[in-house]
């Protein structure tokens, strides 16, 4: 638990202002299209990557552990990592599957939102009761997680290794992948689908209300 709860703050400053910035590129307008929203949205998962991937590496690595004496504090990982394999082989391991996996998910994530939100305002108005935040939410939540796999187990798997991946990314990526099928069949790419979906509804919805809710109020207090 102790690297997504560091490094949760960081990610999603990083992913919610680059998704503001994303938006800004697009259109001048602040009204953007469900399709512009996705583009946005991946545009900002691109960038989120840069966090999330060692973040979500250290995590894995932890959880890797089954709850044995021998089993490493996160600062021991850390300090292990950055001495045998460095920077790019160790800390930022898995970057471009990340990569790769957060731009659909990203892009899932805030057109979900947008679409439920938009939905719930046709109904309600622009001054959504907290629990339509929290519904919009969770359908984001959903759907990037339905987005990010199978590239999410690949990412896990490559992130587990003991040893860094040989080759390009395309080459390990695509050795993982077919790693997987022969191991376990098709069915092993969607390994761990149930417990993120199940994860992701009060997550995001939690995520999406606390951001909606402090927008609105540094727009009252700051005029801005």
């Amino acid at each position: 638990m102790a690297s997504p709860l560091l490094g949760i703050a960081g990610v999603n400053s990083l992913l919610f202002a680059s998704y503001g910035i994303s938006k800004r590129l697009i259109s001048p307008y602040p009204n953007l299209s469900l399709k512009e929203i996705a583009l946005a949205g991946a545009m900002a998962g691109a960038a989120n990557a840069i966090l999330a991937s060692p973040v979500e590496m250290f995590k894995v690595r932890m959880q890797g552990q089954y709850g044995g004496k021998d089993d490493k504090r996160l600062r021991v990982v850390v300090s292990d990592m950055w001495k045998q394999y460095g920077f790019k082989k160790g800390i930022m391991r898995g970057y471009w599957v990340t990569v790769l996996r957060e731009i659909p998910a990203y892009a899932g994530f805030y057109s979900a939102f947008e679409f439920s939100k938009r939905e719930f305002r046709k109904r309600y108005g622009e001054e959504l009761p907290v629990w339509a935040l929290l519904a919009s939410g969770s359908t984001g939540g959903i759907a990037y997680w339905l987005a990010c796999y199978p590239l999410d187990v690949v990412k896990s798997r490559i992130q587990l290794r003991p040893t860094p991946p040989a080759g390009t990314p395309v080459q390990y990526i695509a050795h993982e992948f077919k790693t997987i099928v022969v191991e376990s069949g098709f069915r092993g790419l969607f390994k761990g689908l149930s417990p993120s979906l199940l994860r992701s509804i009060p997550a995001a919805a939690s995520t999406f209300a606390a951001f909606e809710l402090t927008r609105e109020w540094l727009e009252k207090v700051t005029g801005v």
